[in-house]
């Protein structure tokens, strides 16, 4: 695991973690059942575009369902393979006042929340040590921690930072 998170002076590490690899990776499983209506659909097109482009000698017929049947492919089982290889650099840590996480297949993205600004999380169990974490602040979009093994330590520490963040609030007003 290489992690590439540039820490602040003097902030610490106080959890970190990595999805579980076969729920990562299956995640979006859901994709595949659409593909694999889409993939006989397409491949059935392509075959009968070649056939035409030959009898009617026009090209671009023959090319014309590719870019369908190779999204028909990446849904039956493309994005299966993307999750699993963007697996190996998808990280998670929970500092003294930040929630970063690092993921990207090609380029490394790396999100990250003040621990002050959270307004509340939702975890989805997804096995009995096993859940994700969505993270939001306000009305932006979530941050999602997807398949943490053990989330009960992540959100310990996501409810004692907002429950110092209300009393911080209340002591200013």
């Amino acid at each position: 695991m290489k992690r590439e998170l540039i820490l602040g002076v003097g902030e610490e590490i106080r959890w970190e973690g990595r999805p579980a690899p076969r729920c990562y990776t299956f995640r979006n499983w859901r994709h595949s059942f659409f593909g694999l209506v889409l993939l006989p659909v397409c491949s059935y097109w392509q075959y009968s575009g070649l056939g035409f482009a030959e009898e009617y000698e026009i090209f671009w017929l023959a090319w014309l369902p590719l870019p369908f049947l190779l999204m028909a492919l990446y849904l039956t089982i493309g994005h299966f393979l993307q999750a699993r290889l963007e697996w190996n650099h998808v990280y998670y840590a929970i500092t003294d006042c930040r929630l970063l996480v690092q993921r990207g297949l090609l380029t490394r993205r790396i999100e990250s929340l003040e621990l002050q600004d959270i307004t509340y999380f939702r975890l989805t169990p997804q096995g009995e040590q096993l859940g994700t974490l969505q993270v939001h602040k306000g009305e932006d979009k979530p941050l999602t921690l997807h398949c943490v093994e053990h989330p009960r330590q992540a959100t310990d520490l996501l409810e004692e930072a907002m429950a110092k963040g209300l009393s911080s609030n209340e002591e200013d007003s």
